[in-house]
């Protein structure tokens, strides 16, 4: 049986898709496995190799993007890398994005936000 929380990252990783081949970028790959762990989207992006991260909440606005840390972040980097090294691509075009699908309470769609190239904050 496949939980209500899995439903919803499912429905928001299918809306990513949507719009990140709607602005011009080819996934090549979802949900994949390496050694640091998952990424949820691979595509590219002209010449960049992106890595997508989609969060997505319920009728509480704001907090998907909110709880994407520096920790995870790193955990990002590390997935991008482990991709690149396990594929042979080249790893200086690896960015990292995040894509965040908002929805109320009733599960209709408030709001998807890209967000390009996240970098980790110094401090």
């Amino acid at each position: 049986m496949v939980s209500a929380r899995r439903r919803l990252g499912d429905f928001a990783e299918r809306l990513a898709v949507q719009h990140l081949e709607s602005a011009g970028m080819t996934v090549l790959e979802r949900n994949v496995r390496v050694a640091a762990g998952e990424v949820d989207i691979v595509a590219s992006d002209g010449a960049d190799l992106v890595f997508v991260e989609v969060r997505s909440r319920r009728g509480a606005p704001g907090l998907a993007a909110e709880s994407v840390t520096d920790a995870k972040l790193e955990r990002m980097w590390a997935c991008a890398m482990d991709y690149c090294e396990e594929r042979e691509a080249d790893h200086e075009t690896a960015r990292l994005d995040l894509v965040v699908v908002e929805l109320d309470r009733g599960g209709r769609v408030q709001e998807l936000e890209h967000f390009p190239a996240l970098e980790l904050q110094p401090g």
